[in-house]
C-alpha cells in the first residue's frame, strides 16, 4: 500500500490525497508536520532532506515535491486521462502544474502568510498589497484560460492540473482580500466541485 507522509491540513498533501481519490488508490497517511510528528526527525530527513511534506513511499520508490508525486501517481496507476501519454497533451497539463508551483505560489505567499497565518515576519503593508495584486492578476490569467476552453485548464477533459489549481483557487477564495469577479473562474470552480475528493480535500473549510 502507498504511504503518504504529511499533515492532512497541508495544501500540498491535500492535492496528493485528492489525486489518490480520483484514482481510487488506497493509502496509509502518516501525520507529519507542524503539530504532528516533527519533519526534522532523522527518519524523515532520510526520506526528504528538505524536511517538508508530503513524501510518498511506494515500495522502494520515495518521492517528494507534491506536483511530482501527483504526476507519478497518475502515470503509474492511472489510465491516461488525468495525465495523457501523448507528449503534446501531457506537456500542456504539466505547463499549468509548473505555473501553479512557481508563478502562482510565489505570488500568494506573502499575502497568505500575512492575512491568514498572521505572521509577524510578513507585516509590511506594501508587500501585502503587492502580493494580493499579483495573486489576483495571475488568477485573471487562469480565468481567461478556462473561459477560452469552457471546460478545464488543459481542454475538454479534467486532468491532474485541475487538481493542483483547484486547491490553489480554494486558498484564494478563503483568504480575506479584495478579489475581482472572475465569472469564468467561478464557473470552472463549480465544475471542479463535481469531482470525487473535491469536498474532502479541496473545499473542505481549510485554505
Amino acid at each position: 500500500m502507498l504511504k503518504i507522509l504529511g499533515k492532512p491540513t497541508s495544501i500540498n498533501v491535500r492535492k496528493v490525497l485528492w489525486t489518490c481519490a480520483e484514482l481510487n488508490l488506497p493509502y496509509q497517511l502518516e501525520a507529519w508536520g507542524d503539530g504532528q510528528l516533527a519533519t526534522d526527525a532523522p527518519q524523515f530527513i532520510a526520506l526528504n532532506p528538505n524536511a517538508m511534506v508530503p513524501v510518498l513511499v511506494d515500495d522502494a520508490t520515495v518521492l517528494w515535491e507534491s506536483n511530482t508525486i501527483c504526476r507519478y501517481l497518475c502515470a503509474e496507476y492511472g489510465d491516461g486521462l488525468l495525465l495523457p501519454a501523448a507528449p503534446r497533451r501531457r506537456a500542456l497539463v504539466e505547463q499549468w502544474m509548473d505555473w501553479q508551483a512557481t508563478e502562482l505560489n510565489t505570488a500568494w505567499r506573502y499575502a497568505f502568510m500575512a492575512l491568514v497565518r498572521r505572521s509577524a515576519a510578513h507585516a509590511d503593508e506594501r508587500q501585502v498589497a503587492a502580493s494580493c495584486a499579483s495573486w489576483n492578476r495571475l488568477l485573471g490569467i487562469l480565468d481567461q484560460r478556462v473561459g477560452a476552453t469552457g471546460a478545464f485548464v488543459a481542454g475538454d477533459n479534467f486532468t491532474v492540473a485541475d487538481i493542483v489549481l483547484g486547491v490553489s483557487i480554494n486558498r484564494w477564495l478563503m483568504t480575506p482580500l479584495e478579489r475581482p469577479a472572475y465569472a469564468a473562474l467561478a464557473a470552472y470552480y463549480q465544475r471542479l466541485s463535481a469531482r470525487a475528493g473535491f469536498a474532502r480535500f479541496c473545499a473542505n473549510g481549510m485554505p
